[in-house]
């Protein structure tokens, strides 16, 4: 199995916000400590405005910031709402796909409980277990140019 980009970039784009909690961050630097193009996170942050996982803020001092707690952020449904609608296989779109073994395959069955034990094991991780704690995940994203974070001052875990 492996993670769209989209998907990968819009959890770092969620750290990113987690990491900064007090600040309203810009797109474009949360892209640039991401690794990311600006264009690409654009959408990144849309999808996740969409899905109500950020709220955008406009103006002059505008961005993006969490729509709720990172306690509250399951990235179990973070990945359902950006990569649900890719099929994991293409039995799994709803018809036979090009698989001439559709109505006679029985790995179908197995790959879908695989799938959703995936997902069930990310439901139980919150935005905050990848973040809380995390001072080298910090010193990566922190936006303060001040470099006030809570880990401010300790040595990277």
């Amino acid at each position: 199995m492996r993670l769209t980009v989209r998907t990968n970039l819009a959890a770092r784009a969620l750290m990113a916000c987690a990491a900064n909690p007090d600040r309203v961050l810009r797109t474009q630097d949360i892209a640039e400590r991401c690794n990311a193009s600006v264009n690409h996170m654009f959408q990144v942050v849309n999808a996740l405005q969409e899905h109500g996982f950020i709220e955008t803020i406009r103006g002059r001092s505008g961005g993006v910031r969490l729509a709720r707690p990172p306690e509250r952020i399951s990235v179990g449904a973070m990945f359902r709402d950006l990569e649900g609608s890719v099929p994991f296989t293409d039995c799994f779109e709803g018809g036979a796909g090009t698989c001439p073994l559709h109505g006679s395959c029985r790995l179908a069955a197995y790959l879908r409980r695989a799938v959703e034990a995936f997902y069930h094991e990310l439901d139980m991780v919150t935005l905050a277990d990848l973040v809380k704690g995390n001072c080298g995940l910090e010193a990566l994203l922190d936006m303060d140019p001040r470099g006030r974070g809570q880990c401010a001052g300790m040595a990277p875990a």
